[in-house]
């Protein structure tokens, strides 16, 4: 028991069905917003009621947001302070620590580690955070705190960029909060070593859901030519380098990302079996088809191009053109791996489009295997949108 008391928050009196079955959130509609609760700032800490006053949970609100309550306890009036903050993160570290040996990997995923709206990975002695969520970014200093304590890291870097941060009001702002960084970190994974811009990169500098599935089409690509579509810092790419390719061909529209890509293939000794190429994806792909290039492994990691519903439609459109377009490009015999980020593009539905895409292009395949994100990227039971990521393993005709 407590002695605290939040502020109060009442469901309407059909609301808060998805919560009461396990959701983290509760949407505007299902919550009475007179005007003392319009007025509370975002990011406040309340204490959720039932329709009939009964105290049910403790949480995060936001007067302005669809997503006005997100749950931290499903108690009422907790505390959420810098000791709550060491527990959660403690319980999320443990289960890092005793999945991967070296301390590379996402820490916290958001809903599913218990703290809605916070994306923490960490860099050896370094962590990035991305505080999504108003509360959070409130919070920001005892969170950098808690996960020093925790991990023992002397670098905390906030990166306040993206999307939803947008969504929740909040604006954009990268910094140091603790320590310091000197240039780029390295990062190994998979045999290949990566180069992470903590400061001036997407997100948080690098996406570690792929991980397993970096490592399964390194299965595929021994003596083998390898594109690596969207590649990012040369996510894909290095990790075959990494396998036995006998070369990788990185493809993106970020210049400085590719800089990235070449110094990690530099790192493992690998120069001259990697090159790049920067353009739109699809034009270079329409491109390579034109000139007779082929591989035989084809990969490509878009950007989340359904990241909605309302972009659902136009995003699997965009993944059909995606494989019609890279299937061109696998030799005979030869593998293609298609994947997607999107939340609201679900398995079956990107499936149905890839294959289409695939069949559009005059190929026939087999899909041979469907990964997901990395255990560091847990699923939160009650919330479908944090199993967002596919990966589609076809062998062509």
């Amino acid at each position: 028991m407590t002695d605290i008391t939040h502020p109060r928050l009442r469901l309407r009196p059909k609301g808060g069905s998805r919560f009461r079955t396990g959701a983290p959130w509760v949407y505007s509609d299902e919550l009475v917003l007179d005007r003392r609760t319009r007025a509370l700032p975002a990011g406040t800490i309340v204490t959720l009621e039932d329709a009939e006053r009964q105290p049910m949970a403790t949480g995060a609100f936001h007067p302005t947001s669809k997503i006005a309550f997100r749950v931290l306890e499903r108690m009422p009036d907790h505390a959420i302070d810098r000791a709550w903050l060491h527990a959660k993160i403690a319980h999320a570290h443990a289960l890092r620590d005793h999945l991967f040996d070296a301390p590379f990997y996402r820490l916290i995923h958001a809903e599913a580690d218990g703290l809605p709206g916070v994306i923490i990975d960490r860099f050896g002695d370094a962590v990035a955070i991305q505080p999504n969520a108003a509360w959070a970014d409130l919070l920001i200093e005892d969170i950098a705190a808690a996960v020093m304590a925790v991990t023992g890291v002397s670098t905390v870097i906030k990166n306040g960029t993206g999307r939803a941060r947008a969504l929740d009001g909040l604006p954009e702002e990268t910094t140091v909060l603790q320590g310091a960084l000197d240039g780029v970190v390295d990062v190994p994974m998979n045999g290949a070593i990566y180069q992470a811009d903590l400061l001036g990169g997407q997100k948080t500098g690098l996406y570690y859901d792929q991980r397993p599935n970096h490592a399964f089409a390194a299965r595929l690509v021994r003596d083998a030519r390898v594109l690596d579509v969207f590649s990012h810092v040369g996510g894909f790419g290095l990790a075959a380098l990494a396998g036995g390719a006998a070369h990788a061909t990185a493809v993106d529209g970020s210049a400085p990302a590719l800089a990235l890509a070449e110094a990690g293939a530099a790192k493992m000794g690998m120069a001259d079996k990697f090159a790049t190429r920067k353009g739109d994806a699809f034009d270079t792909m329409t491109a390579m088809a034109g000139e007779g290039a082929r591989f035989e492994v084809v990969i490509c990691d878009p950007p989340a191009f359904a990241p909605n519903k309302a972009a659902a439609e136009a995003g699997l459109r965009a993944y059909e053109r995606v494989a019609r377009l890279a299937a061109k490009l696998v030799a005979p015999g030869g593998y293609l791996v298609l994947c997607s980020c999107s939340h609201a593009a679900d398995l079956a539905r990107f499936r149905q489009v890839s294959t289409k895409g695939v069949h559009r292009a005059g190929r026939a395949a087999q899909i041979i295997h469907t990964g997901e994100a990395g255990p560091d990227h847990p699923v939160h039971p009650g919330l479908a949108e944090s199993a967002y990521l596919k990966a589609l393993f076809l062998r062509l005709d």
